[in-house]
């Protein structure tokens, strides 16, 4: 995998039938093929300077993500999480109250949506040591794992938005938003 520290990392595009598929459960997580998909993975976010990416984002129906938080041009209130392999996940309860909040995806590069997302979850997985957590996230960190849990049941934010009124493109969105900040 020495090779993976210098590749470009082909990340599949809306249209691309891999992100409509309904991702498999991961039965060996300890193996040496699902361990470098995950080296792969954590690579990939990184230069694309993504906050998080799903297995099928790279060419790979599994269920598998990456979370990685972390403040950028993108999202400039991000709080800071080290990068974490989310392995078979599963949203246990949501909370009633929901919050719209700009999303932008690394399969979808031109777009940014105000996707209604559950503002606290309770959530399982298994990190990359097969370790069981069970946790409750709130916030962006939780709209990071329900944006990625929908790559993983074929979805992107796109299918998630209320109303094509709550699309905009990403130049348009920087104009508008990105500007006021500053």
């Amino acid at each position: 995998m020495n090779q993976a520290n210098s590749a470009n990392y082909s990340i599949a595009q809306l249209g691309n039938p891999v992100l409509r598929q309904k991702a498999a459960k991961v039965d060996n997580i300890l193996s040496d093929e699902c361990q470098q998909l995950i080296n792969q993975m954590m690579i990939a976010v990184e230069q694309a300077n993504g906050v998080g990416i799903a297995a099928p984002q790279v060419h790979h129906s599994q269920q598998i993500f990456i979370m990685c938080s972390k403040p950028n041009e993108r999202y400039p209130d991000a709080p800071f999480m080290e990068p974490t392999a989310i392995i078979n996940p599963e949203i246990l309860n949501g909370s009633s109250e929901k919050i719209k909040g700009w999303e932008g995806c690394l399969s979808v590069p031109s777009l940014r949506g105000l996707v209604p997302r559950h503002k606290q979850i309770s959530v399982r997985y298994s990190d990359r040591k097969g370790n069981v957590h069970q946790k409750t996230f709130s916030g962006f960190i939780a709209r990071i794992f329900q944006h990625e849990l929908d790559h993983l049941n074929g979805l992107t934010f796109i299918d998630q938005l209320e109303s094509a009124d709550d699309l905009m493109s990403e130049v348009e969105w920087y104009q508008q938003f990105a500007i006021k900040k500053s």
